[in-house]
């Protein structure tokens, strides 16, 4: 964590997935503002993840085609494919599409990383089993140093939530909370 190579990643945090998706992602909304102030603060460089999606669907996953077609989501150039007004993005902040659970996967995300010089990565958003943990057993493989911040990501429920942080903590991640980075961002800085 004393690494000066570190990035914050905001996973699916959009209009359409907090409405329709995973409503429950709403209650973190306050814990991933805090974290994203500590890492603005300490000149930590902060990139979006964002699912997007083609209008005609070509891009959705098998599982998803038929409700994509009964009501498209995630749309790229759309009002629900927008980060959410609580989380605005900064000019110099980055944004990343993708279009399947990984933030890695078919992303220019890895590059960015690179050209950045990171080697930790901080993880907040949505949804904990599915792009917060393909994203962050990808980061693993990469060999990225993860840290999962527990009180800013969410799941459809607590048990799901509290079952894949257990599981992504022994593949490697750490599980801390907001206020722990906080707080170590804090000393960092002094």
């Amino acid at each position: 964590m004393n690494s000066p190579h570190l990035a914050l990643l905001t996973i699916d945090m959009q209009n359409d997935v907090l409405r329709h998706i995973v409503p429950t992602g709403k209650a973190i909304v306050p814990a991933m503002r805090r974290a994203l102030q500590a890492c603005r603060a300490s000149q930590i460089p902060v990139i979006h993840c964002l699912r997007l999606h083609r209008a005609d669907g070509v891009d959705v996953e098998k599982f998803r085609v038929e409700r994509f077609r009964n009501e498209p989501f995630l749309v790229r150039d759309t009002e629900g494919a927008q980060v959410i007004p609580e989380l605005e993005v900064r000019s110099d902040e980055y944004l990343v599409g993708k279009a399947r659970f990984s933030a890695f996967f078919q992303s220019d995300l890895q590059m960015i990383l690179t050209r950045l010089g990171v080697s930790s990565l901080v993880i907040c958003g949505v949804q904990t089993p599915n792009c917060v943990r393909c994203t962050v057993t990808d980061a693993i493989a990469y060999d990225y140093d993860v840290i999962l911040l527990e009180d800013a990501i969410a799941a459809a429920t607590p048990e799901v939530h509290k079952a894949n942080l257990y599981d992504m903590e022994h593949m490697g991640a750490k599980i801390i909370s907001v206020d722990s980075l906080v707080a170590i961002l804090k000393g960092r800085d002094s």
